[in-house]
């Protein structure tokens, strides 16, 4: 297995790809760390709450055009910029909680932080794709090991921003968030030599290349059910633990949760497929419905972790294969925009999973709440189903797919 990674990694594409995992750890520490801060220096979990979704939704808005911008002016250039604005909003944003500015400012800071945090992780795998474009075996592997990335993002992120905030200053995860976004992200934008080529519109017929919405559509449906999943997951354990009478149990059994989908993201790189993204994709998406199933009858904590262990198994495999065929069927001068789609639909049914999860676990209490995680692995494979190649796919690739 070590040996397959070794075939990827030379020292061009090993800095890229770890400032990328540096760069892209505010993703995981902004929006509970704006929390943090905010209940603390104004006592209010609704208005912390209300602020960090401001910035969420921003980022969801803006993620698109940003991807757009990338394709046709080119990773550094559009970074540099963004990184800056970005820096400069949560800094501020910080100083109006910390100087008792108007909370309408709050909100617009939170607003312009969150539109203008860089998709870091698409910009990595479009320099796999870049990479790799004569090595398209090994691609795969690549961004099995992004995925891996993903999932230790949102191991470590939380956990430093908590243990930062409460225990050495309130704005000190922020503040560690801040350091990395940006010096991780000037870092990597400033690595040219394996930066992909621009592709400027053409300035007589403005003709650009056209998504395969086939592909791309149900592709972002599917990253949205698993946001869902994911959202409500996070919020269902924490209530069943404390229902249990252990609720700080609850961050053992997500990371329980998390350590299944890295372990199979790294076994999953190692692996050559004989079969392509397209059918990985469905058996991966049916393959999460039929772990969530069993969640809302759980009898204990230990089955629970059991159980989340399982359940982890098919996460990375199924995102992995959506950002495989995604990157398979995006024309080069789209891609960045394209793979925009799928993470701004993964961050977009966050909010939605947790805020159902919410209501039900009041209504009814935590295990009938799995159900919504249920619901959102099902949703991922009626997506997944739905999923068609373009036809104009060369053959090759067809079977590849």
């Amino acid at each position: 297995m070590l040996r397959t990674y070794r075939q990827i990694f030379t020292p061009a594409t090993t800095l890229f790809s770890l400032t990328g995992l540096v760069a892209r750890l505010p993703i995981s520490m902004v929006g509970l760390g704006i929390v943090l801060l905010a209940e603390h220096e104004t006592g209010s979990y609704g208005f912390a709450g209300s602020v960090s979704a401001v910035a969420l939704i921003a980022n969801a808005v803006f993620a698109i055009p940003q991807g757009r911008l990338i394709d046709r002016l080119g990773q550094g250039r559009v970074l540099a910029v963004v990184i800056t604005v970005w820096g400069i909003g949560l800094a501020l944003a910080m100083g109006s909680l910390e100087w008792d500015w108007p909370r309408w400012s709050t909100y617009v800071l939170a607003a312009v932080a969150g539109a203008s945090l860089p998709s870091v992780g698409t910009c990595v795998r479009a320099r796999w794709s870049h990479t790799l474009a004569d090595q398209p075996d090994r691609l795969h592997t690549a961004f099995s090991f992004e995925a891996v990335a993903d999932e230790t993002v949102f191991l470590v992120g939380p956990i430093a921003v908590t243990m930062l905030a409460t225990g050495v200053h309130p704005a000190a995860g922020l503040a560690a968030a801040l350091v990395a976004g940006t010096v991780g992200t000037y870092v990597f934008a400033g690595q040219r030599g394996t930066e992909p080529p621009v592709h400027p519109r053409e300035a007589a017929t403005g003709a650009r290349p056209p998504i395969p919405w086939a592909a791309i559509a149900p592709l972002t449906v599917v990253a949205a059910a698993l946001g869902v999943l994911f959202g409500a997951a996070e919020v269902v354990t924490v209530a069943f633990a404390e229902e249990e009478g252990h609720k700080a149990a609850s961050g053992f059994l997500l990371a329980i949760w998390a350590l299944g989908s890295l372990l199979a993201g790294l076994v999953s790189g190692a692996i050559s497929w004989r079969r392509g993204p397209l059918v990985r994709l469905r058996w991966g998406a049916l393959g999460m419905v039929v772990a969530m199933a069993p969640l809302p009858f759980v009898p204990s904590l230990a089955v629970m972790g059991a159980v989340l262990l399982i359940g982890g198994l098919a996460i990375s495999p199924t995102l992995i294969a959506a950002m495989s065929l995604a990157e398979q069927v995006l024309p080069a001068a789209r891609l960045t925009e394209g793979m925009a789609f799928i993470q701004t639909g993964l961050a977009a049914g966050l909010a939605p999973g947790a805020a159902v999860a919410g209501v039900v676990i009041d209504a009814h209490g935590a295990s009938p709440a799995y159900v919504v995680c249920a619901a959102g692995g099902l949703l991922a494979l009626l997506g997944a189903v739905a999923t068609r190649l373009p036809a104009n796919l060369p053959d090759h690739e067809q079977q590849l797919a």
